[in-house]
């Protein structure tokens, strides 16, 4: 598994105007009266949005045969922005395999996408791939031990999964039921970066900022999400920061997560 780490995944130019970073953003739970985010004469493009464009990066990954992408999930998400994204444009991006961990049973493979306006990098768990001798990698951040500042309920959307499909991420698992029982799930599930762009709009409100103002991001993806179902959000406030972890009937959705807003 070493043999991969470095290896250059290849470079790519997105183009897009203004309807996709609004239709983005009502994927991911903004609302008509929300002007700044779905009227294109008043846009800001979320950060997150980043990530629709860089899909393509560990895609390339499991097509190179890095892993069985029958049984890879994605573990874990970070993005630092840079600078904000054009309402429209192209955006230039390269990637590569920044890192490969020995998780003893498995792999994790870390993808980094770097351009000029963020850099992105996919922590991908691949069964099957440990064993190789190599670093087990950093731990996750732990769970405060205080009360959270923050509880706030996020309701999904029955169609949401099936919205945020158009953005460029159309596994069928997240549309069609036989797909999702093949993949060991009672029906079509939440992309884990739609459900964490979901919580990030209400959790920027109850903090206080822009959700276009975000600049730092990370979360683990623990257990997936089912459209429609309904998010418990805990928060913990620092100076600079928010730590915070989400769950559904009491099970960990996203945990290990914090953001940071300017």
């Amino acid at each position: 598994m070493n043999e991969w780490k470095g290896r250059p995944l290849g470079t790519r130019t997105v183009s897009y105007d203004e309807t996709r970073p609004i239709l983005y953003a009502l994927a991911v739970g903004a609302h008509a009266t929300d002007l700044d985010l779905v009227f294109e004469e008043r846009l800001r493009v979320l950060p997150t949005f980043a990530l629709t464009l860089a899909q393509w990066a560990p895609d390339a990954l499991g097509s190179a045969g890095a892993f069985d992408v029958r049984t890879a999930v994605h573990g874990t998400q970070r993005l630092r922005v840079l600078r904000d994204l054009p309402r429209s444009g192209a955006v230039e991006m390269s990637a590569h395999v920044s890192d490969v961990w020995d998780k003893g049973r498995a792999a994790v493979f870390d993808v980094t996408v770097t351009s000029d306006y963020f850099e992105a990098t996919w922590s991908l768990f691949a069964p099957g791939g440990g064993g190789f001798g190599g670093d087990r990698g950093p731990s996750a951040r732990p769970r405060p031990s205080t009360a959270p500042d923050i509880s706030l309920p996020v309701r999904t959307n029955p169609d949401q999964a099936a919205l945020y499909r158009l953005l460029g991420d159309r596994h069928h698992m997240h549309i069609d039921p036989s797909a999702a029982e093949a993949a060991g799930m009672p029906r079509p599930f939440m992309h884990g970066l739609c459900t964490l762009a979901a919580v990030i709009l209400p959790l920027a409100a109850e903090v206080g900022a822009h959700p276009a103002d975000l600049k730092d991001l990370e979360a683990r993806f623990a257990s997936p999400v089912f459209p429609g179902d309904e998010l418990a959000v805990e928060g913990w406030k620092t100076d600079d920061a928010t730590t915070f972890e989400a769950s559904v009937n009491g099970k960990p959705v996203l945990t290990a997560a914090q953001a940071r807003f300017t």
